[in-house]
């Protein structure tokens, strides 16, 4: 039994031997494969980094109305005239400035409704200043605030409206809760888009364009 059994293993030796060259570039090859699998994961990890990214005020106030419209002021107009560039627009909120043209605050359809309309006030009498909430008590953003942190002043303060100011307190914008919303939904499908290429093999770093 013994001497089958060499029969048999040693023709298998010798085939080994003989095709050495042969597994060691197999192996080689295999074991490039699986570092350039590895670089591929950790590019796609860089590129899954990137789109999680948060979007800034900016993102969203590119793509708002507001930024199309004047939606500004003047704090000594009439809250009729504010109401009438509400429709005009089709927008709830502007900011209020003063002769200057320095942020003084900002009116919105809220303030209407409860400081004018619910108190029998007639709108075409009344300033705007006069119902508008003051610079003061005004809660903003940065352009380069992400949109998550501008949401969360908004529920925190219960507000639909952020004026987007710059350094020296100049402003450049506004943003409602619904452009923050849609900027918030853009950025999730993107996402989602990458990793289910990804997932797909079709290699989420490059889209599936």
């Amino acid at each position: 039994m013994f001497s089958l059994a060499s029969r048999v293993v040693r023709p298998l030796a010798a085939q080994v031997v003989r095709h050495q060259p042969q597994l060691r570039a197999s192996i080689a090859l295999q074991s490039h494969r699986h570092t350039a699998a590895v670089g591929s994961t950790h590019s796609n990890a860089r590129s899954f980094a990137t789109v999680k990214e948060g979007l800034t005020a900016t993102d969203a106030w590119d793509k708002s109305c507001y930024s199309e419209i004047d939606y500004t002021i003047n704090e000594n107009l009439t809250v009729y005239e504010a109401v009438q560039k509400f429709a005009a627009y089709n927008i709830g909120c502007l900011v209020t400035v003063c002769d200057d043209g320095k942020i003084s605050g900002v009116i919105s359809e809220r303030d209407y409704v409860c400081k004018i309309a619910l108190l029998s006030r007639s709108s075409k009498e009344t300033a705007v200043k006069e119902i508008s909430t003051k610079s003061a008590n005004l809660i903003t953003a940065s352009p380069s605030e992400t949109v998550s942190d501008c949401m969360a002043k908004m529920l925190a303060r219960d507000i639909r409206h952020l004026p987007l100011l710059d350094e020296s307190g100049g402003v450049v914008g506004i943003v409602s809760i619904k452009d923050l919303v849609k900027a918030e939904l853009k950025e999730k499908e993107e996402a989602i888009r990458t990793l289910s290429d990804f997932a797909l093999g079709k290699g989420g770093h490059f889209g599936s364009e």
